[in-house]
């Protein structure tokens, strides 16, 4: 089965399938222990979300610092020997808070295709922290343990004396042995006759001379019920109980079925037909292919949405249930990925087969599942419903271009009222009054500049904003710009131009980026007094237009993300600036139908530039 493995499943297909278990599983890769496959139920023991896989385990768990599980992973990884631990102490950050946790679980080495190099350890862990804390509470509380015993939802028995008569046995335990209520009282040989020739009533016995307690994980044991002798697998113990002479008179028996988690780890060593099982089970659609792109498996959620019989190609399936204005963009954004070897996403329409007209909106995903090479072997793919998603987003773009719209007529009288209140004050010789009249005009133009915010983004997001391009100047709206942004600040706004001249595209709209950035740059620089701006030709034959500021700063993980919709950086000191979060967005769109680019380089603490290169010719878009 290993080599069946190795030859015809990817790591990739393993660890994406490893997802899916419903036992709590990790893949640490490296000597530095990178996750390589999380899937949610450690992260649910971890306390941690789904961010932190790409991360080295000590910058995604720091409280693991000084306990010991860093060692033992370096030492399964060095020596290739598992390690198996038992309701191991762990102290954790979930919620905020550090907690003590205790589990079972396997440390146990990943090796290369060969067998030759250990490329890091997988985790297999559960968590006993109410199991601990119950023997603990069971110790302190001794003589008053039973009613607890009977009550707890763990499989717990006590057996006096050499001869293991059974005192108690929970419910929990007599449906562990497939037995009822008459077996309390009788010898654990008797009750149980299975047992014979397996080892635990010599292990029983033998503590009643040692004292010491004994644990196993995931150990398999042989009982029968409803006739039909079956093997489970459980994590149990045997406690010894201590009399005031220090004898032992008791062993307390703590067992957790785990056979389901045994046995899932089992079906992931089997073949891809029941990984393709797991598949059908999902509530998404999940297609795989071959490393041409022919598909080769859809799971059943894809014939309970379509109706469709048999696997389509992609061109039958795609001429088949998507909509025809998404046809030519699926077929683009495809074969540029099939061309790059990388992930795509894609948001489109399915036809949906309950109506002959309707359709409903789904996320596509794929990703390329590689060799050692680079090279691809497979394609596996989901396909998400977000309808529901959809038509709240179209209400949502809906509503704030419809309230924008109607708020710019009220702004617009409030501003010429202003203007002409300031302006009679003035005449009055009422300067101060005449002050707050001009105050409350430049929170106007910030309320109609945040409107102007709202009404670009529902243009951009119905396909209705515009460029009316033309010839002109670029070194002059430049100057112009610069000279209307240094009148509003004390920043000292520097220029270092190179020589631009004449360009094609829409004046106004740069104009509106040029404004964004540098006030984006005043605003994120309250300590600094500085703004550098570098316009140049670049070796590509675009215009660059630079920003510099010297203030705040971006966290590098944050900085991919300055440019989407409402995005807004967070932090200690960047909370307190006011905005949407919508600007960055405006000028990113406004830059990419200009057939340009804009991105930013930033340190932390250093300060930010932000940059944008269009064509200087002209160029379609």
């Amino acid at each position: 089965m290993r080599n069946f493995i190795r030859s015809n499943i990817s790591q990739e297909s393993l660890a994406l399938l490893l997802t899916q278990a419903p036992v709590a599983m990790s893949m640490l890769i490296g000597d530095e222990f990178i996750i390589k496959v999380a899937n949610p139920q450690i992260l649910e023991l971890w306390g941690k979300p789904a961010q932190i896989i790409g991360s080295k385990l000590i910058d995604a768990l720091p409280e693991l610092k000084d306990q010991p599980f860093l060692d033992i992973l370096s030492h399964v990884k060095k020596t290739g020997k598992i390690y198996k631990g038992y309701k191991e102490l762990c102290f954790l950050v979930r919620n905020g808070q550090k907690e003590e946790c205790f589990f079972d679980f396997i440390y146990a080495p990943i090796y290369n295709d060969g067998q030759t190099e250990i490329l890091g350890v997988s985790v297999v862990a559960t968590e006993v922290t109410e199991q601990v804390n119950a023997e603990k509470k069971l110790a302190e509380t001794e003589y008053t343990f039973e009613k607890l015993i009977k009550e707890s939802d763990y499989s717990i028995a006590l057996y006096k004396g050499k001869d293991l008569i059974i005192d108690i046995a929970n419910k929990s335990m007599l449906n562990t042995w497939g037995k009822k209520e008459n077996v309390i009282g009788k010898k654990l040989e008797d009750a149980l006759p299975e047992l014979k020739g397996q080892p635990f009533i010599d292990i029983l016995k033998n503590i009643f001379e040692t004292g010491t307690t004994y644990s196993a994980t995931e150990d398999e044991v042989l009982l029968e019920r409803n006739g039909e002798l079956q093997t489970s697998y459980y994590n149990f113990s045997y406690k010894p109980l201590i009399n005031e002479k220090g004898e032992v008179y008791a062993i307390l028996n703590f067992a957790t079925d785990v056979t389901e988690a045994v046995l899932t780890k089992k079906q992931l060593k089997q073949n891809e037909e029941k990984y393709r099982n797991l598949a059908d089970s999902l509530p998404i659609i999940v297609w795989t292919a071959d490393k041409d792109g022919n598909i080769d498996y859809y799971n059943k959620r894809w014939y309970d949405f379509t109706g469709f019989e048999g696997v389509d190609n992609r061109e039958s399936a795609t001429v088949k249930i998507l909509h025809p204005d998404d046809q030519n963009r699926a077929r683009e954004i495809w074969k540029n990925s099939m061309t790059k070897k990388s992930n795509y996403e894609i948001e489109y329409q399915f036809r949906d087969r309950s109506s002959e007209d309707a359709y409903r909106w789904f996320l596509g995903r794929a990703i390329p599942i590689k060799d050692a090479d680079g090279e691809v072997m497979q394609w596996i793919g989901t396909c998400t419903d977000i309808n529901d998603f959809k038509q709240f987003q179209q209400q949502k773009d809906n509503f704030l271009g419809i309230a924008s719209h109607e708020l710019k007529t009220p702004l617009t009288s409030l501003k010429l009222y202003s203007q002409f209140l300031e302006k009679n004050l003035r005449k009055q010789d009422d300067n101060k009054n005449a002050d707050v009249a001009k105050k409350m005009d430049d929170q106007i133009n910030k309320l109609t500049s945040l409107v102007n915010d709202l009404l670009d983004v529902t243009k951009i997001q119905n396909g209705k904003i515009l460029l009316n391009k033309s010839d002109f100047d670029f070194d002059e709206l430049v100057q112009e710009i610069i000279t209307e942004q240094q009148m509003s600040t004390n920043h000292r706004i520097y220029l270092d131009p190179e020589k631009i001249g004449i360009i094609y595209g829409d004046r106004h709209r740069i104009s509106q980026v040029m404004s964004n950035l540098i006030s984006n740059a005043i605003k994120y620089s309250p300590e600094s007094d500085k703004i550098q701006i570098t316009t140049k030709i670049t070796e590509e034959g675009c215009v660059q237009f630079s920003v510099r500021d010297f203030g705040i700063g971006i966290p590098s993980d944050k900085t991919d993300k300055v440019f989407e919709q409402y995005y807004r950086v967070s932090g200690s000191k960047e909370h307190t600036f006011p905005g949407l979060g919508l600007g960055l967005y405006i000028s990113s769109e406004i830059i990419k139908r200009s057939a340009g680019r804009i991105f930013v380089n930033s340190i932390e603490g250093k300060g930010s530039e932000f940059c944008f290169e269009i064509p200087q010719k002209h160029k379609t878009n």
